[in-house]
């Protein structure tokens, strides 16, 4: 899935003669594997910027990985990497984004005052693999199997700390298989929130308008005042709720707190009923805050959230839970 389709194929026992007679990187015909490389390379695109600047307030997915895979690095396999073939593509003169609509946007680097993504950062020497790159490729692979849904922009952001997890593991069997056990898990969870990144499903009760309405519902019959005090303000929840919801709060706090809500919302059996209450909470927790405040200020508060102490969220997210 990752590799060019000549190669894949010499190795086969093909010849690289035999391969590109019957199909080669001009072919014009859909069902061509060189045309369906070269349009998977804007997807990668995308995955590769993304991955790049994931969790930039650490160093951790910069640095090199203790396992890579060997299969790719190994010179005697003619295997490229992803990040090679995302240096190479013809492609990266433009920079690509695809949005939760389905829509791909192409720009040129030169209309663009910020640094390419490809010299974000210092790339490690060859035979070694960044942290970033292992997420990259289990990106792009979800993406081969999903083609219903592919990658949308955040996604990283749900891969990220399940990855982290396993490769700071202590128990080196374990962080050994860090790439695989990700990969199981991002594909288990996004079975669950994958409803989130597909935009015709929004208004639906499984899309995330139902789920930020259900955020005020909430607040509506926990702290009446608040609510309205928002409402007046014209305070959507798609303001703010929407990458609350999206990305389950991996944006608003710091890794290791991260980490620590999603071990709450992971171990409720209606994980995502809970994570309702605790964007609720969260509201309720700045609510003097929110009620003295103008539109301005009180958009700045959530967009930005003041408060550090993720235990004292959760605690009060408890607190609704158990008293409905």
């Amino acid at each position: 899935m990752i590799i060019q389709p000549g190669i894949a194929k010499a190795n086969m026992g093909a010849s690289r003669e035999d391969v590109t007679f019957e199909d080669h990187p001009l072919n014009p015909n859909p069902d061509s594997r060189w045309n369906t490389y070269f349009k998977d390379n804007e997807v990668l695109l995308q995955i590769d910027k993304d991955v790049r600047r994931l969790c930039p307030d650490i160093s951790f997915f910069q640095r090199a990985t203790e396992y890579p895979c060997l299969l790719i690095l190994d010179p005697q396999n003619e295997f490229e990497t992803l990040r090679k073939r995302v240096e190479q593509t013809t492609l990266k003169s433009q920079t690509v984004a695809r949005n939760r609509s389905g829509v791909t946007n192409m720009s040129s680097p030169h209309k663009n005052s910020t640094p390419s993504a490809l010299n974000e950062y210092e790339v490690l020497p060859n035979g070694c693999e960044a942290h970033w790159e292992v997420v990259e490729r289990i990106l792009f692979i979800y993406a081969k199997l999903n083609p219903g849904i592919a990658y949308v922009q955040g996604m990283n952001e749900i891969v990220g700390p399940l990855y982290y997890t396993f490769a700071t593991d202590p128990n080196s069997e374990w962080k050994e298989h860090a790439e695989a056990d990700t990969f199981f898990c991002f594909t288990n969870l996004m079975a669950e929130i994958r409803d989130n990144f597909i935009k015709s499903l929004d208004d639906s009760q499984c899309g995330i308008t139902y789920k930020m309405e259900k955020v005020y519902s909430t607040l509506k019959d926990k702290d009446v005042e608040l609510y309205l005090k928002l409402q007046e303000q014209n305070i959507k929840p798609q303001f703010f709720a929407f990458r609350w919801l999206t990305l389950l709060l991996s944006q608003e706090f710091l890794l290791p707190d991260v980490i620590r809500i999603w071990d709450s919302l992971f171990a409720d059996d209606s994980r995502f009923d809970f994570l309702l209450l605790v964007c609720c909470a969260m509201l309720i927790l700045i609510r003097d805050q929110l009620l003295e405040g103008d539109f301005t200020v009180n958009m700045r508060l959530l967009q930005d959230y003041p408060i550090t102490d993720v235990c004292q969220i959760l605690q009060k997210a408890k607190e609704l839970q158990d008293s409905k």
